[in-house]
């Protein structure tokens, strides 16, 4: 197919394919004339994961590469490829050494980790954002207990369970990473709003004007 038809059937404006053929996120397709180039399949496949990882997940064109060079690599499994475009999509935090809310909440971090015992690898992203997290609480004063933070790892595992079910160890890579991507990315906007309407009706239940004893007002009413 050519470019236009590239364009076409994935939705990316030729401009943009040109510039990810410039900076190597896409293949060169087979040259048919001095302008002209051909391209098939496999190049919409990889462009419907480019565009995924830019526009879905907002990685930077650096760590894309860095997925890619996985993708491309015969010798790493599913879950190392997998691991490599979450990692891309979820920078870590910088550490903060000598700062005591974060030394406290780096303990935690590791003291309910082993506690799970999950199989993390020690430069997780998400291992820095939870200390981070973690860090903030006590600095507010209102750190998370131990009882909070096991609540919210079995809910967080049970989603997980959710995830790596729906991808199909069978599928050819790319599917299943574009898959694993776009669930990652837009299933956490799913479950960050599910948490907040699970909030306001647990709050409506006990704090609401439905409650014994309780007064209130329907949320962004304004007061009478």
């Amino acid at each position: 197919m050519r470019i236009s038809e590239l364009s076409r059937r994935s939705g990316v404006p030729v401009a943009t394919i040109k510039y990810y053929l410039r900076e190597d996120l896409l293949p060169k397709g087979e040259a048919v004339s001095t302008t002209q180039a051909d391209y098939s399949e496999a190049h919409l496949h990889r462009l419907r994961l480019v565009r995924a990882l830019v526009e879905v997940a907002e990685v930077p064109l650096a760590r894309i590469r860095a997925v890619l060079a996985a993708l491309d690599d015969p010798g790493l499994d599913l879950h190392t490829v997998l691991g490599t475009a979450i990692f891309a999509m979820s920078p870590a935090p910088e550490d903060r050494p000598g700062d005591p809310d974060w030394d406290r909440a780096a303990d935690q971090t590791a003291e309910l980790l082993a506690e799970l015992a999950w199989r993390i690898t020690p430069g997780s992203p998400a291992r820095a954002q939870l200390t981070q997290a973690l860090a903030a609480m006590q600095a507010l004063g209102r750190p998370a207990t131990p009882e909070m933070l096991r609540g919210y790892a079995a809910a967080a595992h049970q989603a997980a369970r959710l995830d790596v079910a729906c991808i199909d160890p069978e599928a050819p890579r790319e599917e299943a990473l574009l898959y694993a991507v776009s669930l990652s990315a837009l299933m956490e906007q799913s479950l960050g709003a599910l948490r907040r309407l699970a909030q306001e009706d647990v709050s409506a239940a006990r704090f609401g004007a439905a409650a014994p004893g309780a007064q209130g007002r329907e949320p962004g009413t304004e007061p009478r």
